[in-house]
């Protein structure tokens, strides 16, 4: 996802003079391109990442459009009042871009791990807050939401394996059905999405046929997508590398309460962190958000015995 990011911010600022990428001394072997291809456009503010959005704000006050490269964690966290009173409050086309969400960055801690980010990005008004599943749909979501009038929050994988049947769509405000079902609804946040598709090529296996939605929109909220898949699933399933509050789980309890969708359901998150420290498929197994633990919950759903 990356890679795609980057590569899509080169031909943006080749044709935009107002693209600039500023990053807090990370993201190299990775933001070369774009430091080579326009050297007076990027600037390495050393490990200050509220200096960072203090200076994108500025210069976005003066007309450019600064993309803040880091860390999910620290693109988020460190800085996060310079956010709020900065682009936030004045409306400014700032882009936070956190790679790493969830336990990407699983064996470098627990301070790297990500698993506030969209909560509190979705807290924050005005600010559009997005996950793309794979890198194609990373290109897409770029060209779509790149000179949109305010603040922009991308939650980008360090690698993402492609998402079956996504084909890289992206629509601002909407959800991305990839597989159709009857028996459940699964919805992933993000790079999750082939995890799901594969428990759902599990499910099958056992004659469970499960539609899959992937949510790489999380603000502006896809109410309406999520409300007509809920209203003809008999259960549903969420599916994310975060916390259980303010991510893609509390979203969609949130539309289902708001619009009277009585269903079973079951979030897949990560519910006690705990400080571990291991590989990302290690983290992410012990919190039950790979597909075989996905599948197995779903049926636990269906029989009436999920959480």
């Amino acid at each position: 996802m990356r890679k795609a990011f980057i590569d899509g911010l080169v031909e943006l600022a080749g044709r935009d003079r107002r693209v600039m990428l500023l990053t807090a001394d990370l993201g190299f072997m990775v933001v070369e391109p774009f430091a080579t291809a326009f050297p007076d456009r990027f600037l390495n503010v050393g490990v200050a990442e509220q200096n960072m959005l203090g200076l994108a704000t500025g210069l976005a006050e003066a007309g450019f459009i600064p993309f803040c490269y880091s860390i999910a964690a620290f693109a988020v966290l460190r800085p996060y009042e310079f956010i709020r009173n900065g682009p936030v409050a004045h409306g400014l086309p700032v882009r936070v871009v956190g790679v790493g969400g969830g336990f990407d960055y699983g064996s470098a801690g627990a301070t790297h791990h990500a698993l506030e980010d969209v909560a509190l990005m979705r807290a924050l008004p005005g600010m559009t807050v997005l996950a793309p599943a794979d890198a194609a749909q990373t290109a897409s979501a770029l060209t779509a939401t790149w000179d949109l009038p305010g603040p922009v929050y991308y939650r980008l994988g360090k690698g993402g394996q492609p998402a079956p049947g996504l084909a890289g769509r992206f629509a601002l405000g909407r959800a991305d059905p990839v597989r159709p079902g009857g028996d459940l609804l699964l919805l992933a946040l993000g790079g999750m999405l082939p995890e799901a598709c594969a428990a759902a090529e599990l499910l099958a296996a056992q004659g469970v046929q499960a539609a899959v939605l992937g949510v790489a929109c999380l603000q502006p909220a896809p109410e309406a997508d999520l409300r007509a898949a809920i209203a003809t699933a008999p259960a549903v399933l969420t599916l994310e590398a975060h916390g259980p509050v303010g991510g893609l789980g509390a979203l969609v309890a949130e539309v289902m309460a708001a619009s009277g969708l009585a269903r079973p359901f079951r979030r897949l998150d990560v519910v006690a962190q705990g400080g571990l420290t291991g590989s990302a498929a290690w983290l992410n197994r012990r919190h039950g958000l790979t597909a075989p633990q996905v599948a197995a919950a779903a049926l636990a759903l269906l029989q009436g015995s999920g959480r």
